[in-house]
């Protein structure tokens, strides 16, 4: 996996936090001044938000401390629950897993998705999700363009229709077609089998070598796994099939706050607002790409595009 893609992955295989978390906040001594502390994971999209974050609020003359890109989903959950950080942007479908409740209908909805999530964290945690960006980051199938408009394809229904009829030939990794909450998932809700001798099975989870098989061909591969936000998802010319029966949970990213931290600063809510309403699918495609592609730095992206937006004076 490149690293951008692997806190993706392990982001749905690693994020029980267990007691453990929970004992490092009680016991934790809880910061009541100094600068709001800003973190964000590390992979791409974490970089490109928590930079956003922590200009947006430079910006509203909030004091603050850059911890970015700290580490992956559980090293940065726990020390936020720790308060030993502030504030970092997160998705509202972890929380299925954060609260131990995978099973709830509710993660794949939008807005139950990002209510629950917001009700559960500060019932136990007194953490408060902000507004969060429409785009969901979650696993998906994108086909190449000229296919896609070839075929009519816009939705997974679209997509197992001309799969039945041999028409797509999906290019995905092992895990993505073994685990129930994957294609299987898929499967499950779509009422079809997508047939695997139309399947090439990729070592590793690397959307970057999924999407790279589908725009050049390789194999007859016209389909790729993908997460919803990839950047290379743009820049190689593939469109995203909607899931139209939600079978995926929803993962739209947000910035979450301790209580204590946004009472203190209450400037944090209005100027994270617009940046992150700002933010739809197509164009966190496009600003992920002009990292994870052009090689841009994340925070030189993210400023240019608070500038655009108006966001940044």
């Amino acid at each position: 996996m490149s690293e951008a893609k692997t806190p993706r992955a392990t982001r749905r295989t690693m994020l029980a936090l267990g007691a453990t978390a929970m004992l490092a906040r009680s016991a934790a001594a809880q910061r009541s001044g100094g600068p709001v502390v800003v973190s964000s994971k590390i992979d791409t999209e974490g970089a490109l938000l928590g930079n956003m974050i922590l200009l947006a609020l430079q910006n509203a003359g909030v004091p603050t401390e850059a911890r970015l890109a700290l580490g992956p989903t559980r090293i940065v959950r726990q020390a936020l629950l720790a308060g030993e950080i502030d504030i970092y942007p997160e998705y509202t479908g972890n929380a299925a897993f954060f609260f131990r409740r995978p099973e709830d209908p509710a993660w794949r909805d939008s807005e139950r998705a990002a209510a629950l999530a917001a009700e559960l964290d500060k019932a136990e945690n007194n953490l408060v999700w902000l507004d969060r960006a429409k785009a969901n980051n979650t696993w998906a199938i994108a086909v190449r363009r000229d296919v896609a408009q070839r075929l009519n394809l816009r939705t997974m229904s679209d997509l197992f229709a001309a799969a039945q009829r041999g028409e797509v030939k999906l290019a995905a990794s092992a895990e993505f077609v073994e685990s129930a909450a994957a294609l299987p998932a898929f499967e499950k809700a779509y009422g079809g089998t997508f047939p695997r001798d139309n399947i090439v099975v990729l070592p590793g989870g690397d959307t970057a070598v999924t999407m790279r098989a589908a725009a050049q061909g390789i194999s007859g591969v016209n389909a790729a796994m993908v997460y919803g936000t990839d950047g290379a998802i743009a820049a190689l010319d593939l469109v995203v099939m909607r899931d139209d029966k939600a079978a995926q949970p929803v993962y739209e990213p947000a910035p979450v706050v301790r209580a204590e931290v946004l009472e203190r600063h209450p400037a944090i809510r209005t100027a994270l607002a617009p940046v992150f309403s700002s933010l739809d699918l197509e164009t966190l495609q496009k600003l992920n790409a002009r990292i994870a592609v052009e090689g841009q730095p994340a925070a030189a992206v993210a400023r240019a595009h608070l500038v655009a937006i108006g966001a940044l004076r």
